[in-house]
């Protein structure tokens, strides 16, 4: 039956994640093509340290919103670690010194050490994300992660942004000698907001994204694996975490599977293949698996990925 729930028009959000090297970028331009060739405005994201969608769409992309083809509403970004924390430091620098500064005599470069912050980077992506989402400028935005699923540390992110904040406030009030003034620099004032308040704002972002992630009607996850012990053992981690976190995966591809054996090496191949797939499809009855099979070509241009789209979203699948 191919793909599920992917095309239901309420969906805004669609997360690729898996290991490195197994087709997430491939899979992900293919869903995006797709939908976007039904008439869905679509953006396609890349946060991978090494992005190819340039690559795979032979289209130059970079880090601003670009049309891929004109032959549909599909539009392109790839978005590196260093720009996505400049975007945050655009954002949110100017509030965050104004306030440390108001009580430690601290350069504007403590903002760049509050940017190293566990999530910070995945926080603004997710939040970058859903102001693009709820813009209206798109319809669904198809989010290729980066490997491993590290966004998942997201959910923990109010507990370890104030354990940040809370050690690099006693480090420079210790430097400086300031804890008097830090006691009168948490009290509200009228005409600055407190580092108490932007600590609160920064855990009701958490929240409002964690909320919207968790919502089924409009975020949908998608796993890609290929079927080897390393494959399918770094599946089943991010699966229990996702359940864990209250987070359903309801769609599995396995890529590169072989499906001629025409010679001792590619008989032994399918063999190991086999024992993974049955193990797969075995422990997750309950989620839709989908099965690429071993091209002996490259996935790059539109019509090759339109040709992995037509297999993904086969209703021969299943």
């Amino acid at each position: 039956m191919g793909l599920v729930n992917i095309e239901n028009k309420d969906v805004k959000l669609i997360m690729v994640g898996g290991k490195g090297g197994v087709g997430k970028t491939t899979c992900a331009s293919a869903i995006a093509l797709k939908l976007a060739m039904d008439g869905e405005r679509v953006l396609v994201i890349s946060s991978d340290p090494a992005p190819s969608l340039s690559d795979i769409f032979e289209v130059s992309i970079g880090s601003e919103e670009t049309r891929i083809t004109e032959k549909c509403p599909l539009y392109g970004l790839e978005i590196a670690s260093d720009v996505v924390l400049a975007k945050w430091k655009e954002r949110f620098g100017a509030e965050i010194y104004e306030v440390i500064s108001s009580f430690a005599n601290v350069d504007y470069d403590f903002v760049d050490y509050i940017g190293t912050a566990p999530g910070i980077e995945e926080e603004y992506m997710l939040s970058f994300i859903i102001e693009l989402v709820e813009s209206g400028k798109y319809d669904v935005v198809v989010w290729d992660t980066a490997p491993a699923g590290h966004t998942l540390r997201l959910l923990r992110l109010p507990h370890l942004f104030l354990k940040h904040m809370e050690a690099a406030t006693k480090f420079y009030m210790n430097m400086y000698g300031y804890l008097e003034k830090l006691k009168e620099a948490v009290k509200f004032k009228a005409s600055k907001r407190s580092l108490l308040e932007i600590i609160g704002s920064w855990e009701a972002l958490s929240e409002r994204i964690v909320e919207f992630i968790r919502d089924e009607r409009i975020t949908k996850y998608l796993i890609v694996t290929i079927p080897e012990a390393l494959g399918v053992k770094l599946t089943e981690r991010v699966i229990v975490e996702f359940k864990e976190n209250k987070l359903n995966v309801e769609n599995i591809v396995i890529n590169h599977v072989v499906k001629d054996a025409d010679c001792d090496f590619h008989k032994a191949r399918k063999a190991m293949q086999e024992h993974y797939m049955d193990f797969l499809k075995g422990t997750y009855k309950g989620t839709n698996i989908v099965t690429l099979f071993l091209s002996p070509n490259e996935v790059k241009g539109l019509e090759r990925i339109a040709d992995v789209a037509e297999t993904l979203f086969s209703p021969t699948q299943g």
